[in-house]
């Protein structure tokens, strides 16, 4: 409609080349002003001659304002020549998956040939099913099909036996299976893919249809049905219906009368009509029989165990029955819900790191909305969107059944979200439940970005939450960019105060250094003047001690001693010839030179004389009457 290309080809090429960006593709083919197309290809802006979409569209030239505004530009062509698209096949076969990945200029019977090589089955033998288009058989190209990039096919053999295994082994796995069945609604020629376990039965599946086509199971007609589900209560592990796909059709009975003739044409074929047969029940919601009671089953008797208890004090083991009653129900592929109180989810998703940071999602669930088993089996529960809320969101969920809990909810909306968003969910009816409400955390408050209602598709789901996803990250990117720049300074900060730490550290270690050298250079002071001290006091007891020196005209015999000191200078004493060594040892030291420090030497013979006994007389150790001594330091 914007830019009149009406060749599928031309504009899968557009999009790949703008990595599938619809906005980008659209730009790169409308012109700005002056006919410039902006899109660059191959690195170079290019020029085209601009057209309106008269040529394409009637409607749209009957507008001016529409030609001026959609004008586009047919691309040069070398950019739209054709490059050899690659399409990729995922192909299921029984318990396997084989990957295919070949040209769209390939055939149909291209991949049967790759598969024959895996599968090791003959492609005479193999029907390749899952074809969104009609026929398909070996020579069909696949570029005529217009395919996606990606696409999903099955293998079915009904010429080959199945594998040889144990029935219960075999039963087993059928049950673990799902199984894919396609429901065409007959009179809206409208179809639904709806994915159930293989322990599913025949009549969830009708109550299931009945949700999507509003076609009570009693006026279901059905087409499809394999001739061995003759009963509603079979699985569809042991009905017989094809897996991993079948096929079936479904229209409303035309009238509640029919002639004997009609009736009998319909009973020649049991699966046509649903089980809950005959005019009994025809009217039976005038007289109060809901659809439980069609089977011969009170309905009190098929209400499942409510999902939360009323009333739950704590919110955490409210939502612990809550996951394990939604996986008994719906199967354990589910959104993987936080479990705790809704303060504590916040806390979870908005109040780490920027980069943590995740969107909330929450989901209001009520048992009491037709929608309901529909969205949580058909698109709560499907693969892509379990997959994409298990990675961008935490995922928090309520059930709002019991007005008790209905009641709390609203509360703590008020209380999070404000009165306005209490409101809305207030005045939502029953049948617009369940809702899913995508909340972003902002510095301020919590910002509701979407609530979305259960009457949605998959496809739309994921793109509302793709949508918020968007908003989602922009926001993102501006924390972690202010998260970042907020770090690098407190980086700084925390850099220049361990520097100015480590600088006083510095000179505390300094200042303790010389104070400490202060210290012992004055204890050694003290030290050395204690010692000079002491060794004064013990040279002037010495000196004090010391018989007088006796005359040189003393009758007595007299040695004079002649002492050398270290430093080259001389002193002599006369001492008397009787007088013990230990005198001129004690002379010695008076003068400064104790003998436990200094060796008294003789010269002739050359003798230590500290080493004499100093009880001797200098007569007997031969110091008379005269003799010259030096000192020296011992070592």
């Amino acid at each position: 409609a914007c830019t009149g290309i009406e060749n599928i080809d031309e504009a899968i090429t557009l999009l790949e080349q703008n990595n599938w960006d619809l906005v980008a593709a659209i730009n790169g083919v409308i012109p700005q002003e002056n006919g410039i197309l902006q899109s660059e290809y191959g690195g170079e802006t290019l020029h085209g001659p601009a057209y309106g979409p008269t040529s394409h569209s009637t409607a749209a030239s009957s507008t001016p304002s529409s030609s001026s505004a959609f004008r586009h530009v047919v691309p040069s062509r070398q950019i739209v020549e054709r490059q050899p698209r690659m399409l990729d096949f995922r192909v299921e076969y029984r318990d396997r998956n084989v990957d295919v990945v070949l040209e769209d200029s390939s055939t149909v019977g291209d991949i049967k040939h790759i598969l024959e090589n895996e599968l090791q089955i003959p492609a005479s033998k193999m029907l390749l099913k899952g074809w969104k288009t009609g026929d398909v058989d070996d020579s069909t190209v696949l570029k005529t099909l217009h395919l996606p990039k990606n696409n999903s096919l099955y293998v079915l053999t009904p010429d080959l036996p199945p594998p040889s295994s144990s029935h219960s082994g075999a039963l087993q796995e059928s049950l673990n299976q799902n199984f894919m069945l396609i429901v065409t609604h007959r009179e809206v020629q409208r179809e639904y893919n709806l994915n159930f376990s293989g322990s599913s039965t025949i009549q969830e599946v009708k109550r299931n249809v009945y949700d999507l086509t509003s076609i009570p199971v009693r006026h279901q007609l059905w087409e499809g049905w394999p001739p061995s589900a003759t009963d509603d209560s079979m699985t569809l592990a042991v009905s017989g219906v094809t897996f991993p796909c079948h096929r079936l059709t479904v229209g409303r009975r035309s009238s509640p009368v029919q002639t004997r003739e009609q009736s009998e044409e319909q009973c020649t074929d049991v699966h046509m009509v649903s089980d809950s047969d005959g005019d009994d029940f025809e009217d039976a919601t005038e007289f109060g029989v809901d659809d439980g009671e069609m089977f011969g089953v009170a309905s009190s008797a098929l209400r499942k165990s409510p999902m939360m208890p009323e009333n739950a004090e704590n919110e955490g083991d409210a939502l612990l029955q809550f996951t394990a009653e939604f996986s008994s129900r719906y199967g354990d592929c589910h959104p993987v819900y936080f479990i705790g109180s809704l303060e504590a989810a916040f806390q979870e998703a908005f109040y780490g790191k920027a980069r943590d940071r995740k969107l909330l999602a929450i989901y209001l669930h009520h048992d009491e909305s037709v929608l309901t088993n529909v969205f949580c089996s058909q698109m709560l529960c499907a693969e892509s969107i379990v997959s994409y809320l298990s990675q961008n969101f935490i995922t928090w969920a309520w059930d709002m059944t019991k007005e008790a809990n209905r009641a709390r909810f609203l509360t703590m909306c008020t209380r999070h979200f404000g009165s306005v968003v209490a409101q809305t969910i207030r005045t939502q009816k029953t049948d617009q439940f369940p809702l899913f409400l995508i909340i972003m955390g902002k510095r301020s408050s919590n910002e509701v970005l979407n609530v979305i209602q259960g009457n949605t598709t998959v496809d739309e789901l994921m793109m509302r939450l793709m949508a918020a996803m968007e908003i989602f990250s922009a926001q993102q990117q501006e924390d972690i960019k202010d998260e970042d720049e907020r770090e690098a300074r407190e980086n700084v900060k925390r850099e220049q105060d361990e520097a100015y730490r480590i600088s006083l550290e510095a000179d505390r270690a300094k200042r303790e250094a010389q104070e400490r050298e202060m210290a012992e250079q004055f204890r050694l002071e003290q030290i050395r003047k204690e010692q000079e001290e002491e060794r004064e006091a013990i040279r002037l007891s010495l000196e004090q001690s010391l018989p007088p020196e006796p005359e040189e005209e003393s009758t007595e015999s007299v040695s004079k001693l002649r002492i050398r000191t270290p430093s080259g200078e001389f002193f002599e004493r006369r001492f008397l010839a009787s007088s013990k060594l230990q005198v001129v040892f004690d002379f010695v030291a008076s003068k400064g030179y104790p003998w436990e420090e200094y060796k008294l030497l003789g010269t002739f013979p050359r003798r230590d004389v500290t080493q004499l006994d100093p009880n001797k007389s200098l007569l007997e150790v031969k110091l008379y009457p005269q003799e010259t001594l030096f000192l020296e330091a011992k070592e």
